[in-house]
């Protein structure tokens, strides 16, 4: 009973897993720094180690860690990392119906059916992310399979400035990986035939006042604000500290892949999709 009640003693006394001194806990504040969040960074560890037991933490556990330190720059440190700019996204004031006059705006619900799925890769949301007064603004591209990001520096919001940017970005990318694009019905989108022209992208509008339609884009748009704070003058931003922003976004481990990155998810089907045209020829 002795030796029982000693061992139990020293079970209680066990250094912790995530002790300041520890190689773990290096590792999470690494993580932490990058932007990713306890639980990507606890299904990441699990995936790479899941036999071993001692390299694993839940997220409970991470937060509980942080929470718990003296108070100091560490901690204050820590808990910033948690916080998005926003605690609770608060939804788009539309106004009066003045979205929606589009030309040749062709509706979400004559999509391809393969578009409504998000096992076929090459289907695209977009959206506007505006700065201060909206006389800046930054355009989001989100791959719906993959949950991949690209953002295009923007003169405006102007339609001309939303051509420009998002025409760019989409010419950047496979081919086979431009089949179409979902957006809503701001008057940026105004020359969207052009924009079709020259990516070659089909573009569908969605219904409005219907932003879940482009769930994929309003989830983006939340987790940018981080980094693109609202009432800042996003012109500043150079196209160079865009790309930037959105490589973080696309190397952070999602839950839904089974915590692999967005960019590992749309590399392995952009190579499927390669693959499979050259063995059609």
């Amino acid at each position: 009973a002795g030796a029982r009640a000693c061992a139990m003693r020293l079970k209680r006394r066990r250094h912790p897993k995530l002790a300041e001194d520890g190689v773990l806990f290096g590792v999470v504040h690494h993580f932490l720094l990058q932007g990713w969040s306890p639980s990507q960074i606890a299904g990441t560890l699990k995936r790479m180690w899941p036999d071993d037991l001692d390299r694993r933490v839940s997220h409970e556990t991470i937060y509980n860690c942080i929470y718990a330190m003296p108070r100091g720059e560490l901690r204050k440190e820590l808990i910033a990392c948690l916080r998005r700019a926003q605690a609770k996204r608060m939804p788009r004031s539309r106004g009066q119906d003045r979205r929606g006059q589009l030309p040749d705006a062709v509706s979400i619900h004559l999509r391809p059916p393969e578009a409504n799925e998000r096992a076929f890769p090459g289907h695209w949301e977009g959206d506007l992310l505006k700065g201060a007064a909206n006389r800046s603004a930054v355009g989001v591209l989100v791959e719906r399979s993959s949950r991949l990001v690209m953002l295009a520096k923007l003169k405006d919001a102007t339609a001309a400035s939303a051509l420009e940017g998002f025409t760019a970005k989409l010419r950047s990318i496979a081919e086979p990986m431009r089949k179409t694009l979902t957006y809503d019905r701001g008057k940026e989108m105004a020359r969207h035939p052009e924009l079709t022209e020259a990516t070659g992208i089909r573009v569908y509008f969605c219904d409005p006042r219907s932003p879940w339609q482009r769930g994929s884009c309003e989830n983006i748009n939340g987790l940018l604000r981080q980094y693109l704070p609202k009432g800042t003058d996003l012109s500043v931003y150079s196209q160079e500290e865009l790309d930037a922003i959105a490589d973080r976004l696309n190397n952070r481990p999602r839950a839904i892949h089974g915590f692999y990155p967005p960019i590992a998810v749309y590399q392995a089907m952009l190579e499927k999709l390669t693959q499979a045209s050259h063995s059609l020829q």
